[in-house]
């Protein structure tokens, strides 16, 4: 096991050791190992590694969030201020246990389509920081997920850091999700709606209904047109028709596909009546 406590050791550990797991709040590496799913030859554990921890508000609004900041962090009155709907994600997320150790940065480089916070990234256009061995770059969170637990990270690369623009006041942010319980449960449906009413713009993502975060563009493109932004009202219905159209879900344990798509299009209704009424 290997323990760096800056970025450039953390990147020439994994140089050394390619096929090294990364490990910060091992929420989900640890159930692999328990289950046997897993025997890592090699660990590197980022989570002492200064450049990942904190976040910032910079010029301009943009809000920067470091890998290794967790659930717990997330709900930080700064955070949930300005991205309320990240708040929020995080609030559902586990037991305490698991918000005080799960981290951004392992919820985005884990992939899983159920990921909680990925909608709410996805919806506010949200960018990740990525340093490697060739230097560093960066990457819009739709591009960095490239599957079900795929991402387009290159070997020995790390997350460092997601960039997001904070809400703007008159803003309102929505994420609602359904599972077989109300706190402590994986999603069987997500969404994550950004409404802006000074910009006539409503951008929503789902979660847990694609192989990834997905968009909803119609809908949105809809939103624009349709939506009465001196009255604050619209035809709640048919956006969380267009919504649901954009999912693209499957039939597992938890769910099937109709219900779904289904669940998917009254979280949309329901969330863009909330932010009418905000």
């Amino acid at each position: 096991m290997l323990v760096p406590t800056s970025l450039d050791a953390a990147l020439e550990a994994l140089a050394a050791h390619p096929d090294a797991h990364v490990l910060a709040g091992g929420t989900d590496l640890m159930v692999e190992v328990n289950y046997g799913h897993r025997r890592p030859q090699a660990v590197v554990v980022i989570n002492r590694v200064a450049e990942l921890r904190g976040w910032s508000q910079e010029p301009g609004g943009i809000l920067r969030i470091g890998a290794t900041t967790t659930y717990t962090d997330l709900l930080a009155p700064g955070i949930a201020a300005v991205a309320p709907a990240l708040a929020a994600a995080a609030r559902t997320v586990g037991s305490p246990q698991i918000r005080n150790a799960g981290t951004i940065g392992g919820n985005l480089a884990t992939a899983s389509p159920a990921g909680d916070t990925l909608p709410v990234l996805a919806a506010l256009d949200a960018e990740v920081e990525i340093a490697g061995p060739t230097g560093d770059r960066r990457l819009p969170v739709l591009d960095l997920i490239t599957g079900p637990k795929r991402t387009a990270l290159l070997p020995g690369e790390l997350i460092v850091a997601v960039r997001l623009a904070g809400a703007e006041p008159g803003d309102a942010q929505e994420y609602l999700k359904v599972g077989t319980r109300n706190a402590m449960v994986i999603s069987v449906a997500g969404l994550a709606l950004v409404f802006e009413p000074r910009r006539h713009r409503v951008r929503v993502a789902l979660g847990s209904v694609g192989p990834g975060p997905l968009r909803a563009r119609e809908a949105e493109a809809w939103a624009a047109k349709h939506i009465d932004w001196d009255g604050r009202t619209a035809d709640t219905a048919v956006f969380g028709a267009l919504v649901a159209a954009a999912a693209r879900p499957i039939d597992d344990h938890r769910s099937t596909a109709d219900y779904r798509r289904h669940a998917v299009g009254v979280l949309a209704a329901r969330a863009l009546t909330r932010s009418l009424a905000a």
